[in-house]
C-alpha cells in the first residue's frame, strides 16, 4: 500500500470534517472507518468518498443557505439534490463524476439509516445520470509485443538496467494481466525466478488477493532486470526500482509506453491499461472462458468482465467487414 494514497485519505477526511461541522463530524468519522474496516475500501477509494462528499456538503450548504445538519438531511426534498447535482456539473464534472458524487451521499445515507440515526429518502428518490460504457480499446498481439520487446526502444539514451525494468513491468501488465499498481506493488521474493515457479499473488482493489499464473518469458524478461539492476533486490523490498533506487511510479511506466506508441505509430488509447485489456481480449479471443478471465483479472462482478465479450464481437465484426465478400452492399442502379 502506497503512503501517499494513506497520506491524501487522511488529507481528504480533514477536509470532510471541516466541510461538516461538528454536528456530522463524528458520524462522518463512524461512516469512513465502516468503509476501511467492514466494506474494506481501499485508502485511494476511501479519499474518493471524502471528497465527493465534502463537495456535496459544501454545494448542499450553499443550496440551503445554512450549515448541514442532521435535521437538513432528513428534510431533503428530491429537488434540492437535483439542485446540488446541477450545481456539480456545472462546475465541469463529468456523467461518471457526478454518479461517484452522488453514491458517497447515498453511502453516507445508508449508514446513517444503519445506525438508527435516521433517513435521507430524498438521495433514493433521484436516479444517477446515465453512463454509456465505453469499450476497453486493447492493442494487437503484435503491439503488445513489441512494447515488452527492449529493442523497441534500442535507440534512446537510456541504461540498459532501465530498459530492462520497463521491458518487465509491460510483459506484466499484458503476460498476466496485472493492473500497474499491481505490477508495481510487487516485492522481489514474491517474483520467482524462471523455473522455480509460474505464478503470483497480488493484492487488488478492495484488498482482494488472487494467484495469477505467469509465463516463463515474462519470468525470464524479470529475471533480465534483476541480473542488469544495479541496486539491492532485497525479497521483502519492491522489486521494481526507479533511477534513484526508490519504488518505480506508474508515471515512468506511462511515459515509457507513450515513447513506444510514438515509435511504433499506435493510437493514445496505447496505455499501460490497454495491455491488461488486451491480455483479457487475446484470452478471450483464444477460447478462454468468462469465469476464469473474471478470477485472472480480479473482478469482483461477472458483468465487468463481460465487456470483454463486446469488444470480441466488435473485433469479429469489423474482420467481417473488411474481408467477406458479401459483407457490402451492392450500389443501387438507375432504374
Amino acid at each position: 500500500m502506497a503512503s501517499t494514497d494513506v497520506e491524501k485519505a487522511a488529507r481528504a477526511e480533514i477536509a470532510l470534517m471541516a466541510a461538516a461541522g461538528e454536528a456530522l463530524a463524528p458520524l462522518l468519522r463512524g461512516w469512513l472507518d465502516r468503509l476501511a474496516h467492514e466494506r474494506r475500501l481501499s485508502p485511494k477509494t476511501r479519499e474518493a468518498y471524502a471528497r465527493d462528499m465534502a463537495a456535496f456538503l459544501h454545494l448542499l450548504g450553499r443550496h440551503l443557505g445554512g450549515p448541514v445538519g442532521l435535521e437538513a438531511l432528513a428534510t431533503l426534498a428530491p429537488r434540492d439534490v437535483r439542485a446540488v447535482i446541477a450545481a456539480r456539473r456545472a462546475d465541469g464534472a463529468e456523467p461518471r463524476t457526478l454518479v461517484r458524487f452522488l453514491a458517497a451521499a447515498r453511502s453516507f445515507a445508508r449508514h446513517l439509516e444503519r445506525e438508527g440515526i435516521g433517513k435521507v429518502g430524498a438521495l433514493a428518490a433521484v436516479k444517477a445520470p446515465k453512463l454509456v460504457r465505453s469499450l476497453p480499446r486493447p492493442v494487437t498481439v503484435e503491439a503488445a509485443r513489441a512494447l515488452a520487446d527492449p529493442a523497441t526502444r534500442a535507440g534512446e539514451d537510456r541504461d540498459n538496467w532501465v530498459l530492462a525494468r520497463d521491458a518487465a513491468v509491460i510483459a506484466l501488465l499484458y503476460g498476466s494481466g496485472l493492473r500497474i499498481s499491481e505490477a508495481l506493488s510487487l516485492t522481489a521474493g514474491e517474483v520467482p525466478l524462471p523455473g522455480q515457479g509460474d505464478q503470483v499473488t497480488v493484492t487488488g482493489k478492495g484488498g482482494r488477493m488472487r494467484m495469477v499464473p505467469v509465463l516463463q518469458q515474462v519470468l525470464e524478461a524479470v529475471s533480465e532486470y534483476r541480473t542488469l539492476c544495479p541496486y539491492q533486490l532485497d525479497p521483502d523490498a519492491p522489486l521494481f526500482r526507479g533511477a534513484k533506487g526508490g519504488p518505480l511510479s506508474p508515471r515512468v511506466v506511462q511515459q515509457a509506453v507513450e515513447r513506444m506508441r510514438g515509435a511504433l505509430g499506435l493510437p493514445d488509447s496505447a496505455t499501460p491499461h490497454a495491455l491488461r485489456h488486451s491480455f483479457a481480449t487475446h484470452l478471450l479471443a483464444g477460447g478462454g472462458d468468462l469465469r476464469s478471465i473474471q478470477e485472472l483479472l480480479g473482478h469482483a462482478s461477472l458483468s465487468t468482465t463481460q465487456v470483454y465479450t463486446a469488444v470480441d464481437a466488435a473485433a469479429l465484426m469489423a474482420s467481417w467487414r473488411s474481408a467477406h465478400p458479401r459483407a457490402r452492399l451492392p450500389e443501387k442502379t438507375g432504374q
